[in-house]
């Protein structure tokens, strides 16, 4: 698998140029290796309606990440290398093992670092039922360019409006403007949401953002980009279940959001005309609702 290392990474918006072979520690800032590893592979309940539907939506979660978000509810997962190591194969698998049990789509979550190998798998096996590319929408447009056609269903985060807000806590001063060159080019290539006669969405774009404690006005800025930028017939997803992990070093997110803070973030996004959109009860904000992990390094997928 020679061929697997990345010599020169440049597929997030860091471009940090990191040497990642395919296994063991890269460099750079995620210090990834170039194969994927996999923590979980399992029918996923606790999406958006039309993600998820009634059979689940067929969750694969790839270990690592490109951004270090302080409140991070998968941090177990994503600031390190863990579970299954694997490679398009293995991927294919996969896919299939979560075809035959009914799943709604395929829903690649947190694919980022690992684009190359999952474009590989893809290109060999397009699954019958949609692919779904959750992401943190941190992402490069160049990158998603080479993922055009594979992918069907974009579900990015849009976590901040401002850089300052980004760099405090996620280390990323740059994410407004990536994560907007992002979305725009994840909606060139999707557009708005198809859905089939069941309500699951076949093709298009829907954009998650996490309210966070006394951060309400990043929240109404992400609204006002939004609704600047895209059409009203993409949805919004907007989730309360923020709850403290335990690893927050801002005071602020050492809490939960109040009710109020919800419902200025709820009222804004309907005064603002976008009501086809979904909405959380507090009882998300929950630690129940994480799953649970394969921690154990396993490198019997390659």
């Amino acid at each position: 698998m020679a061929d697997t290392a990345i010599k020169s990474c440049r597929l997030c918006p860091r471009q940090c140029g990191a040497s990642r072979p395919a296994r063991g520690s890269g460099e750079g800032f995620c210090r990834l290796p170039a194969l994927p590893a996999v923590c979980r592979a399992e029918k996923h309940l606790w999406e958006e309606p039309p993600i998820s539907g009634t059979n689940g939506s067929g969750a694969i979660f790839f270990s690592g990440c490109v951004l270090r978000c302080e409140y991070c509810q998968n941090s177990a997962i994503s600031r390190r290398s863990c579970g299954a190591v694997t490679d398009e194969n293995g991927l294919i698998e996969l896919f299939q093992r979560l075809e035959d049990q009914g799943v709604h789509n395929i829903n690649l979550v947190s694919p980022t670092p690992y684009y190359p190998t999952i474009r590989k798998a893809l290109e060999r096996y397009k699954p019958a039922v949609p692919v779904v590319c959750n992401t943190s929408g941190y992402e490069r447009a160049e990158t998603l360019k080479s993922m055009e056609g594979l992918i069907d269903v974009y579900l990015p985060d849009f976590k901040y409006a401002s850089s300052e807000t980004a760099e405090k806590y996620s280390q990323a001063a740059d994410y407004p403007q990536a994560a907007a060159e992002a979305v725009f080019e994840m909606y060139r290539q999707v557009g708005s949401p198809v859905y089939d006669e069941n309500g699951i969405m076949q093709r298009g774009l829907l954009v998650r953002h996490l309210v966070l404690p006394d951060n309400v006005e990043n929240s109404l800025g992400v609204l006002d980009w939004i609704d600047e930028n895209l059409p009203k017939t993409v949805p919004v997803s907007l989730m309360a279940q923020y709850f403290p992990t335990g690893g927050e070093v801002h005071p602020e997110l050492r809490r939960r959001i109040t009710a109020e803070e919800y419902d200025q973030v709820t009222n804004y996004m309907l005064l603002l005309g976008r009501d086809n959109g979904f909405f959380q009860e507090p009882e998300a904000a929950d630690s129940r609702y994480v799953p649970e992990w394969n921690m154990i390094k396993k490198e019997d997928k390659t």
